[in-house]
């Protein structure tokens, strides 16, 4: 009897509600553990989607077949995604729905800058600075506009080599696409090699041409001095125009794609909207 008398005189409410309070911090432990191995279970699956959902890339370079059962957008949805991945300022600012490296895309818009300055002073010869001196250095848009067209034409040819070495969502998409389990690991590892060897010739190439642009631009300037506006002016408007274009040019494959994706006998027109949307 008094060893029970003792026991009770110990269990003081002061005890209790320590016990209590050990308990809800161990439940509280336990389930925040549980909690976080249920995200550890979640994040893979999320990630696992992600990587497995189509980029528009790949929806736009579609078989008719596949087209037919998995592209649903509308006119307005193509032809952003063709925009997102054509368009010189909106690929390199605003697209994240691909495979390529964004410090890249960033890095290639502004090469693509400079071919395009250094484009229209190779133009600059002595008509053209006796035409200056005849508009009284007047900008003539009529005069200069063959040269901005030059300029564009040949700058989107010498961009074409650096984009494709600055390039890694083609390969990537190949890969994604190969759902073969075999060789796997050395199929990665390939594509790593190719990725770095890509990168850096795209890192050789574009250092090179910044070398060869400094150093003409810097005897462009020491000759011309006073031309330095009208090629500026003339380098915004080769600018502009390749901002321009593909709003124009980008709306006519979906002129095509859109009802060829109605009918199921109408897979010329499809496959005629994908040769119009490479350009």
């Amino acid at each position: 009897m008094i060893i029970k008398k003792n026991i009770k005189n110990n269990i003081k409410p002061k005890n209790i509600a320590f016990m209590k309070h050990k308990d809800n911090s161990e439940s509280k432990r336990i389930n925040k553990k549980l909690f976080k191995n249920n995200l550890q279970e979640v994040n893979p699956m999320k990630k696992t989607k992600k990587i497995i959902k189509y980029v528009d890339d790949e929806i736009n370079e579609f078989s008719y077949n596949l087209a037919l059962q998995f592209d649903k957008r509308t006119f307005c949805d193509y032809y952003i995604s063709l925009l997102k991945t054509k368009h010189n300022l909106i690929f390199a600012l605003c697209n994240n729905n691909d495979y390529n490296s964004g410090i890249i895309k960033i890095d290639l818009f502004f090469i693509g800058f400079a071919i395009e300055y250094v484009v229209n002073a190779l133009f600059y010869n002595d008509d053209t600075m006796h035409k200056i001196y005849e508009s009284k250095g007047q900008f003539d848009l009529e005069a200069q506009l063959p040269i901005i067209a030059y300029s564009y034409l040949i700058s989107t040819i010498l961009n074409t080599p650096l984009n494709y070495l600055a390039s890694s969502n083609d390969l990537i998409i190949t890969f994604k696409q190969d759902h073969s389990k075999i060789n796997i690991m050395k199929r990665k590892n390939k594509l790593i090699r190719i990725l770095i060897i890509k990168f850096i010739f795209y890192f050789i190439i574009s250092f090179l041409f910044l070398l060869f642009f400094l150093y003409y631009i810097s005897l462009f300037g020491v000759i011309y001095k006073n031309t330095q506006i009208h090629l500026l002016k003339d380098t915004l408007m080769s600018l502009d125009l390749s901002f321009v274009v593909p709003f124009i040019i980008y709306l006519v494959p979906g002129i095509f794609r859109i009802p060829s994706l109605y009918n199921r006998k109408r897979k010329c027109l499809y496959n005629l909207s994908k040769i119009l949307q490479s350009f």
